[in-house]
């Protein structure tokens, strides 16, 4: 009786469930989002996001290497059962039982295929009867050859990669059906846990698990021992999309495409102002230095943004391996700049009227009850403004921000595109607030061209697959931000401070180059942003969590980066140099000082 009464529960709870069943009406549906193809600014393929759509692939568009490499290591008896596989199923609560945990599944690829269709993936009593029941419903409406074709347009391979044609593209840039032997038991062995097996996270455990699914191969007789063996000895080539150049600035374009042209349904081709080149440098710029020190320094990222004096990014490196951390600390990583916004201060003291020979004496200096020290800790007494900035002596700068007043260096600030919360303290004259690398090295961009407003752009046109134009970026003549005359003078103070200042480990014989170095507090951050007439690049080193590097400061590891990179790129550097600062008319320059002094 009280068998009779539970099947008859049990009975109502199916009923109960399958009255909730999900809509089958779009089953051979494939969804797919667009693909947008990226370029650089020479029009060379930089990454390709999304996949392109088309028809679902049909069974007899698959391999049998790839359909029995599936088969064998996931579901044995798949063209034996009818949905659910009780030997399957006992066997997987036996081995479970045994080891004390579940490391084994029993469902079936039926079963499977109705949960990544139809269902949500919680682990709950509802879903696994719905599973159930839709996989008798699967096994009863379609052939198992076509089971087995909505498998594989819909599982998922990671790397972002949804049916086994975007895993083919994006691990191996091929169709399916030239997959060789050794990689479709690759792909095959993704199945189980696919962002840990993902060849382009972890090689050596996807090769370790492709292993494994030959020797089911062999075990289901797929393969006699001979062929196992010489599949398992194949070399399988990875296209590791994960460390593409220039995946931080792909991140970032993607980031700002629905503000040119929304959210459109067609495949777009994005040509942007990536340089491979110049991406390739600074990648390589920041590995060899922090490889050969950072341990020793304790410190582990870096981050570097190249832009033109007029905004266009060349390269983005948002750490040091985008397969570890794509966070990019280029952008989203706000930190104290210390003395690298110096130059922002000092330039708002020159529109107030400083000179660069003007007198200050560098001894203890008080605002309030906060007092400020010199990284030495020293006092070097007189020496001129254009001294002080050079050898970044913070008792002076404040003395010139307190003389200028505070409200005034935000003021340039915003104008040179920082848009950072900041306060007037008494301290903003030494970096103190937070920004990101990429604001600061816009604002220096400033100082490189002149003292024209500089907005930091990365997308040049967007255009559909069909060859329609969503957006064309248009040419303008940018205002005047500030003063050429000040801007000149300023270049001048900071190409002193390359050439014998805090950036010297920067300069570059027979380069006019000019920059400044940033320490934060604790040494949590270390700052180069420097530029030459044609070129502007930032270098930040750090760490992630904010813990004290060893003595690390802005005129050692991001000095040397910086100055590794500019090496290579010295053809670019050499017919341009930095901006003198021609005066205004007077009338003009009257308007000037009234406007940018008041």
């Amino acid at each position: 009786m009280l068998g009779l009464w539970a099947g008859i529960a049990l009975a109502g709870v199916v009923f109960y469930y399958a009255l909730d069943l999900p809509d089958t009406d779009d089953l051979w549906k494939v969804s797919r989002s667009p693909e947008v193809s990226i370029y650089s600014v020479d029009d060379r393929l930089v990454a390709r996001r999304g996949r392109r759509g088309g028809q679902a692939l049909r069974f007899e568009d698959l391999p049998d290497h790839l359909v029995y490499a599936v088969v064998s290591i996931e579901d044995r008896r798949f063209f034996n059962h009818f949905g659910l596989d009780p030997r399957g199923l006992m066997r997987a609560m036996w081995h479970n039982l045994n080891s004390g945990r579940v490391t084994q599944g029993g469902s079936t690829l039926t079963q499977q295929l109705a949960k990544n269709v139809f269902l949500t993936p919680d682990r709950t009593i509802k879903r696994k009867v719905q599973e159930l029941l839709l996989a008798f419903w699967l096994e009863a409406r379609l052939t198992k050859q076509d089971i087995l074709a909505l498998y594989f347009n819909r599982v998922y391979f990671g790397a972002g990669a949804y049916g086994v044609k975007a895993a083919a593209e994006t691990y191996f840039n091929r169709p399916v059906q030239s997959l060789t032997r050794g990689e479709a038991a690759m792909l095959a062995g993704l199945l189980k846990a696919p962002s840990r097996y993902a060849p382009t996270r972890n090689p050596d455990a996807a090769r370790q698990r492709a292993l494994l699914v030959i020797n089911a191969m062999r075990e289901t007789g797929f393969y006699d021992t001979v062929t196992a063996q010489e599949v398992a000895a194949e070399q399988v080539k990875i296209v590791n999309r994960s460390s593409d150049a220039a995946h931080y600035a792909v991140d970032w374009t993607l980031g700002q495409l629905p503000d040119f042209v929304g959210h459109p349904r067609s495949d777009l081709d994005v040509l942007t102002t990536i340089d491979p080149i110049i991406q390739l440098a600074a990648e390589k710029a920041i590995n060899k230095v922090l490889r050969a020190q950072g341990e020793a320094r304790n410190a582990e990222q870096a981050a570097m943004v190249v832009m033109t004096p007029e905004g266009a990014i060349r390269a983005m490196v948002g750490g040091r391996s985008y397969e570890k951390s794509p966070f990019n600390r280029a952008v989203l990583a706000n930190r104290q700049p210390g003395s690298a916004f110096k130059p922002i201060v000092y330039l708002a003291a020159l529109e107030a009227g400083l000179s660069p020979d003007d007198q200050f004496i560098d001894q203890p200096t008080s605002v309030g009850e906060w007092s400020p020290k010199n990284y030495d800790e020293k006092y070097h007494g007189p020496m001129t403004a254009a001294q002080s900035l050079a050898r970044s002596i913070n008792t002076v700068a404040v003395q010139i921000s307190e003389q200028t007043g505070r409200q005034k260096s935000i003021d340039v600030a915003r104008r040179l595109g920082i848009s950072s919360r900041m306060r007037p303290h008494p301290s903003i004259a030494l970096g103190t607030f937070e920004v990101n690398l990429l604001e600061l090295t816009t604002a220096y961009a400033h100082f490189a061209n002149g003292g024209r407003q500089t907005i930091p752009y990365v997308i040049n046109s967007v255009t559909t697959g069909s060859g329609a134009v969503l957006y064309e970026r248009m040419a303008s003549v940018p205002l005047p931000v500030s003063e050429p005359r000040h801007i000149g003078t300023l270049n001048k103070m900071l190409r002193t401070a390359v050439d014998q200042g805090t950036g010297r480990a920067a300069r570059i014989k027979g380069l006019e180059l000019a920059g400044k170095t940033g320490t934060s507090q604790n040494w949590r951050d270390a700052w180069f942003i420097g530029y030459s007439g044609s070129l502007v690049a930032g270098v930040w080193v750090g760490n992630d969590n904010g813990a004290s590097m060893n003595r690390v400061t802005g005129g050692g590891l991001p000095a040397q980066i910086w100055h590794e990179f500019m090496v290579t790129q010295k053809a670019l550097l050499d017919d341009v140099a930095l901006p003198a600062g021609k005066p205004f008319s007077r009338g003009l320059g009257g308007l000037f000082d009234w406007l940018f002094r008041n």
